[in-house]
């Protein structure tokens, strides 16, 4: 299970990578709504790239239960396998 500090530069770099911006300043409180280019099919996306890093599937419940980064953190530190 990784540590809080590799997952905040994995997160940090799938958020780069899928919204394909230059840098990106996650905080737990991040949402959809601080970055222009999280929009709904990048939503998906992200998903699929956290799923794919971490080595767990999330269900459609869970992924709409989610209010903000830290919450995506949090689910991340419990379940990750890689």
């Amino acid at each position: 299970m990784p540590d809080e500090s590799t997952i905040w530069t994995k997160l940090n770099g799938i958020f780069m990578n899928v919204l394909d911006l230059d840098s990106v300043d996650l905080t737990r409180t991040t949402t959809a709504a601080d970055i222009p280019e999280w929009d709904s099919v990048a939503h998906v996306q992200l998903m699929i790239a956290v799923e794919k890093t971490f080595g767990f599937r999330m269900r459609t419940g869970e992924i709409a239960a989610l209010s903000n980064v830290g919450d995506l953190m949090d689910m991340i530190a419990a379940r990750a396998t890689k």
